[in-house]
């Protein structure tokens, strides 16, 4: 697990103009508790490139709702 100073941690912040929430340590990366980008951390220096960053899964649309669909129109 990577490491961050906790007085670094409390001034940190989303660099997502859009965003700016708090980050948050989470495993290797630093996680947008806004956005929910992760920001990897590598040899203890966050990298806050919103461009370089993990973005969030998307939800899926897929077979679940279309079966879900169906079962609704039928009794």
């Amino acid at each position: 697990m990577a490491t961050i100073d906790p007085e670094l941690l409390e001034i940190l912040a989303c660099p997502v103009p859009e965003c700016r929430a708090p980050l948050a340590l989470s495993d290797s990366a630093l996680l947008c508790t806004g956005c929910r980008r992760r920001y990897r951390i590598e040899q203890s220096w966050p990298v806050l490139i919103p461009e370089e960053a993990e973005l969030p899964a998307m939800p899926s649309v897929g077979a679940n709702s279309a079966e879900a669909g169906a079962a609704s129109k039928n009794p």
